[in-house]
């Protein structure tokens, strides 16, 4: 849901990958519905492990850890947003995480914006 919130207005420049510690075999359906209530169609994404994502062009990593550690690469920024997973949650709750997500992902594309034109981005986490 991450990447696919970032990348319907990503700021220039910059764009989201997604993945996780342990990815599933395929997007939730509960994911791409309610990614739909919000006009975002994510049904042709696939769940990626943390090497499927890295390269050499990653300036930021948010980590959406609430139960497990998030991974740190060294000389790379990094953001902790510790949300629970929504795949262990009712559809209220995963509606309600999709918010949160949506609401932190707003403010950073306006943070990493007002940074593009020199004004320092604020922390979050």
């Amino acid at each position: 849901m991450a990447e696919g919130l970032f990348n319907a207005a990503p700021p220039p420049g910059w764009r989201a990958r997604s993945a996780g510690t342990e990815p599933g075999p395929r997007v939730s359906e509960a994911a791409i519905a309610l990614m739909r209530e919000v006009g975002i169609d994510i049904s042709g994404g696939r769940p990626k492990g943390l090497a499927d994502a890295m390269g050499p062009d990653v300036q930021l990593i948010v980590g959406l850890c609430a139960e497990e550690a998030c991974p740190v690469i060294p000389g790379v920024r990094a953001l902790h947003w510790p949300l629970p997973d929504p795949r262990e949650r009712n559809l209220i709750q995963f509606r309600q995480i999709r918010d949160d997500l949506r609401t932190r992902i707003a403010q950073l594309v306006s943070d990493l914006t007002r940074g593009a034109e020199g004004t320092p981005p604020k922390r979050h986490g």
